[in-house]
């Protein structure tokens, strides 16, 4: 019995119209054609072999029941397109694929390619300083079949300002700003071109002022090139290029010194610290504090600040104005209301700490007469937490770091007869520094290109002046023999003496002395 309680239940999905119909074959063998047919319009499942098991225990209930054909209604048209949407389909999967199906086909007839021949694009100096950066190159358009025409040849240079936080959220007019910097019509009319590499040179000057290649938290700053060739026949040929702009700032031959005093008591702050540093560099600041030893001769004691606690952290700010565009753009206020401004853009903000490390000890300390602490850190960016370097723009992006110096002081006090009887007074103080630095990429072996480019022939300044004479070009044989004449009166006077006088040339005439 127990088995038949398993098979029972393993056997769930039947139903009752299964088990009635099989209870029927057994008590009327000629009605099997019509509970065959009657179950075929059904829409039932086979009976499993469970149902043996209660067609024996129900015989005596069900021997005069006959059950009657049920046929189960179908659906109409209308529900089965209404059901239509739950049916999944999967389209074809391109796995593993790394070209994407949108992308237009390239010209099997032609390729392009670059080669820059300039040094890498880096902008010497600040933002009001820098005279910009030289990039050159050449467009190689390779030709691959004998008369290939060439309707247009275009090329332009972006620069593409994506706003991780736009002014509208879901909006891409609002989130990319494209400003076109260059362009080049590298082929003015329609061209057939012969087989073989066609080289066409182009170069731009980025101007100081525009930004360094950045990707940060609130914005990412790219510069795009674009070629495209445009044929007779065929796709066109298209050229998509990033040109990695940065920024560097000269390093100061010596460090930075700064002096902070902390009243109410007479601690100051020595710091002697590199105001410009790089990305990844390990860079040290020294520091020494004065006037940490106080004598009190009245009460014949003597305090002293001990400095408990050190810690150092570079923190980089960085500050954006994410611009509307013209569908979100608030409505400029009438004429009349000239209290409220129009508000064009969001101001957008973010704080973070790149470096940090908390000392509680590594540091001289002296508690002479004239006392002094002393100390010396050693800081470093790590590669993983990608420092961004300092920009700023003139559309009110700016990107500054500062190095922030927390100290901990307590103060003790001593009589001056016993000075190793140090009692806690339990006061205590927070001295907090901050010293603006500068993280900006290395200058490398390259320098600006107005200091290496030889001077073209507009900027060759005039040849010096041409040296005149007031005498007669003729006079100058008669004042030689005059001069002679005077030193030497006796030869001057002597026909032979003058015809063999050494000959002197001077200009294309020959004087004698």
């Amino acid at each position: 019995m127990p088995h038949r309680v398993v098979d029972f239940f393993r056997a769930s999905n039947d139903s009752i119209h299964s088990i009635k119909a099989s209870v029927q074959r057994r008590s009327n063998p000629n009605s099997r054609s019509n509970s065959r047919s009657t179950s075929r319009e059904r829409p039932t499942r086979h009976p499993s072999p469970a149902s043996s098991v209660l067609e024996a225990d129900s015989d005596h209930l069900a021997h005069n029941f006959v059950a009657p054909p049920v046929k189960m209604a179908e659906p109409s048209k209308e529900k089965k397109d209404a059901h239509s949407h739950h049916r999944l389909s999967f389209p074809v999967l391109h796995l593993g694929s790394s070209k994407s199906s949108k992308e237009s086909p390239q010209n099997p007839n032609a390729s392009l390619s670059w080669k820059i021949e300039s040094p890498p694009a880096v902008l010497h100096g600040d933002t009001e300083n820098s005279t910009g950066a030289l990039v050159s190159g050449q467009l190689l358009l390779d030709i691959k079949e004998e008369g290939f025409e060439v309707d247009t040849f275009e090329a332009k240079l972006n620069v593409h300002i994506l706003q991780k936080r736009p002014f509208t959220g879901h909006c891409q007019n609002c989130a990319n700003q494209v400003t076109e910097l260059k362009s080049w019509t590298l082929l003015t009319e329609p061209t057939q071109l012969s087989k073989r590499t066609h080289e066409f040179p182009f170069s731009v000057l980025l101007d100081g002022h525009l930004p360094a290649t950045t990707d940060n938290a609130i914005i990412a700053v790219k510069y795009e090139f674009t070629a495209i060739v445009q044929p007779r026949t065929g796709p066109m040929v298209k050229l998509i290029k990033n040109i990695d702009v940065k920024r560097s700032i000269p390093v100061p031959e010596l460090p930075h010194h700064s002096i902070r005093i902390f009243p109410p008591t007479n601690i100051a702050a020595s710091v002697h610290f590199t105001q410009i540093i790089h990305p990844i560099s390990s860079n040290t600041f020294t520091l020494r504090l004065d006037g940490v030893v106080k004598h009190n001769p009245d009460a014949k004691t003597v305090e002293y600040w001990k400095l408990k606690r050190l810690s150092w952290k570079l923190e980089e700010n960085m500050e954006t104005i994410a611009p509307a565009c013209e569908k979100h753009s608030p409505k400029e206020p009438k004429e009349s209301d000239t209290a409220v401004a129009p508000k064009k853009g969001a101001k957008r903000v973010d704080t973070r700490t790149i470096a940090h490390a908390d000392m509680h000890s590594g540091w001289k300390s002296d508690y002479s007469p004239s006392g002094c602490i002393e100390t010396e850190i050693q800081y470093q960016l790590a590669p993983g937490a990608r420092a961004v370097c300092d920009m700023k723009s003139k559309d009110g992006t700016e990107i500054t770091h500062q190095l922030v110096v927390e100290m901990v002081v307590v103060q003790e006090y001593a009589p001056t007869t016993h000075l190793k009887h140090v009692t806690p007074t339990g006061v205590a103080r927070i001295l907090r520094m901050h010293f603006g630095v500068v993280v900006t990429e290395r200058a490398g072996l390259g320098v600006s290109w107005d200091n290496e480019a030889p001077p073209i022939y507009q900027d060759v300044p005039p040849s010096p002046p041409s040296y005149s004479c007031d005498i007669p070009y003729e006079s100058v044989e008669d004042l030689a023999l005059s001069r002679n004449s005077q030193e030497n009166p006796s030869r001057a006077q002597s026909p032979v003496a003058n015809e063999e006088r050494p000959l002197t040339i001077v200009g294309t005439k020959t004087v004698g002395r």
